[in-house]
């Protein structure tokens, strides 16, 4: 049982596992709701859209996070303001968004000495060098995340399933889906750090995705979501220790292998019900036991 817990053992390696489940928390809140509206453009949309602000921090010697902010608000404004421009569909207005914010962020970068460097860290994170202000940090945005999931649970479900009904609640579905493009910013400003931007989607989505057939309600999908999202930190810095892999890919990788097996078994499980329903039922022991009627004679 060494081989499990020697990596652990270590400092860096533990603060990487505490950031990598206070990241798969927050994101299993913002990330159900990613994937039950299909926003998976949306959210890669978003996480890309953060360069400009990191860059130009990097490259003015500020915070990085902070940065990070600024950029996720102009993309919730922007993707907002084109959401209501007539004439425009929503993922039409995301792409602008997308690639004239990278493309922003790449030309900023570029300027920089470092430029590998910091593409490279701000890609693909480095979750071993996690410090307790990071976790400070991530317990904060969870606290946040959770505040806002849970005021804007029912209008965000409502957003979910019938836009139409939550107009007529009254619950101001464009409020909410503000909102709810905070709540997303946040899960990726929060995690992108850890895991990198373009990692950060394998925490945000292929957990809540490989939770949906076997949760009930939304709740539960968030609940064994940031299990699934544990779990594969747990497994992926394990794996990385002893292969010698890089953390924050083998985290991800090992997400989105626990979606493909969720679905694998949940497809095997549907065979097998369907199986059972199709048997034919045998005749009950009074059927069988019971003596034949005879036609009654002349």
């Amino acid at each position: 049982m060494e081989w499990l817990t020697a990596p652990f053992e270590v400092t860096f390696v533990q603060r990487a596992l505490w950031a990598g489940i206070l990241v798969s928390a927050i994101c299993a809140l913002a990330g159900t709701w990613v994937v039950l509206r299909g926003m998976a453009f949306l959210g890669d949309a978003m996480s890309h859209g953060l360069l400009p602000g990191v860059a130009v921090a990097a490259l003015l010697g500020g915070n990085l996070l902070l940065g990070a902010l600024v950029s996720a608000a102009v993309m919730t404004a922007g993707v907002t303001a084109l959401g209501r421009a007539p004439r425009l569909s929503q993922d039409t207005g995301i792409g602008l968004l997308f690639v004239g914010m990278l493309s922003l962020g790449v030309i900023i970068v570029s300027r920089s000495q470092s430029f590998a460097v910091d593409l490279t860290g701000f890609l693909f994170g480095d979750v071993l060098a996690v410090r307790e202000g990071d976790l400070v940090l991530l317990a904060a945005a969870l606290l946040l995340a959770l505040g806002i999931a849970t005021f804007g649970h029912r209008a965000f479900l409502a957003l979910a399933f019938d836009e139409r009904k939550a107009q007529t609640l009254g619950l101001r579905p464009r409020l909410a889906h503000t909102v709810l493009l905070g709540l997303l910013a946040l899960a990726i400003v929060a995690s992108f750090h850890i895991v990198g931007t373009l990692l950060v989607l394998g925490l945000l989505i292929a957990p809540p995705a490989a939770a949906l057939p076997w949760a009930r309600g939304v709740r539960g999908v968030m609940l064994l979501a940031a299990a699934l999202g544990s779990l594969a930190t747990f497994g992926g810095l394990l794996i990385s220790w002893h292969a010698r892999t890089a953390a924050g890919a083998t985290v991800s990788a090992l997400a989105v292998s626990l979606f493909f097996l969720s679905r694998l078994a949940s497809a095997v499980h549907r065979r097998r019900r369907a199986h059972r329903v199709e048997l034919p039922t045998p005749p009950s022991a009074s059927t069988t036991n019971a003596p034949a009627t005879r036609p009654n004679e002349a």
